[in-house]
C-alpha cells in the first residue's frame, strides 16, 4: 500500500473518530433555529461579499474574516493535520493553524468567487447526532444549481460549522489527504509544509 493510499485510508477512519470528538459532554442547546440563524448569516456575508465587486485579493481578506467568524477553524485545522499532529510541537501547531486559516480562506474563496452573479440560498436542517446539517443551493449564471452543506455545532459554546461539501466535496477529508500529502512530499517535515502552505492553493 502506497504512503497516499495510506494517507486516505486513514482520513476515512477519521472521519468516524471525528463523528465521536464532535460529542458535546453537556446537553446541547443547538437546535434547528440557531443552526439555520448560523448559516444563515454566514451566507449572507457570502452573497454580499461575491456581489461587492472588490478585487481577488481583497475577497479573500474578507472570506479569511468570515470562516474565522462563522468556522470551527481550529477544529479544521487540527483535523487537518491529523496524526502528524500529535508529532508536531505547540509552537508548530500554532504556525500552522495560522497558515492554514489563511490557506483555505484562499482555496474556498476562489470557489466562492464562482459564484460571482449567484446567490446562496438555506433549504433545509436536519439533526445528525449531535451537530445539525444545514443544506444550502448555490445559484449560478449558466448553470444548474448544486448543493452546498454546512455541518455545524456548538462543542465549543458557540455555534460553528465544521465541515462543508461542496457538490459532495468534504472539506474535512480533502483537506486531511492534501495536507498529508504535502508532509510526504517534504520527507515528513512539519515546517517545511507549514511554509510551502503560503503559496498553496
Amino acid at each position: 500500500m502506497t504512503q497516499y493510499t495510506r494517507r486516505a485510508a486513514t482520513c476515512l477512519i477519521g472521519a468516524a473518530v471525528a463523528t465521536f470528538t464532535l460529542m458535546p459532554t453537556t446537553a446541547s442547546a443547538l437546535d434547528n433555529a440557531s443552526a439555520k440563524k448560523l448559516v444563515d448569516a454566514l451566507v449572507g456575508e457570502i452573497n454580499r461579499v461575491i456581489a461587492s465587486g472588490k478585487s481577488e485579493q481583497a475577497m479573500y481578506s474578507d472570506f479569511k474574516r468570515i470562516f474565522a467568524k462563522y468556522g470551527d477553524t481550529s477544529y479544521i485545522a487540527a483535523y487537518a493535520m491529523g496524526n502528524d499532529g500529535r508529532r508536531a510541537s505547540n509552537a508548530q501547531k500554532k504556525k500552522f493553524s495560522a497558515e492554514f486559516q489563511t490557506y483555505i480562506s484562499r482555496k474556498y474563496g476562489s470557489r466562492f468567487r464562482e459564484f460571482i452573479g449567484g446567490r446562496l440560498e438555506v433549504k433545509s436542517v436536519r439533526p445528525v447526532k449531535s451537530w445539525f446539517e444545514v443544506q444550502t443551493t448555490a445559484f449560478l449564471r449558466g448553470e444548474s444549481p448544486f448543493t452546498v452543506t454546512f455541518l455545524v455545532s456548538d462543542r465549543t459554546g458557540r455555534d460553528k460549522f465544521f465541515n462543508m461539501f461542496i457538490e459532495g466535496i468534504n472539506l474535512l477529508l480533502t483537506e486531511r489527504t492534501e495536507i498529508g500529502a504535502m508532509i510526504d512530499k517534504r520527507g515528513g517535515s512539519i515546517d517545511k509544509m507549514i511554509a510551502d502552505l503560503r503559496n498553496a492553493k
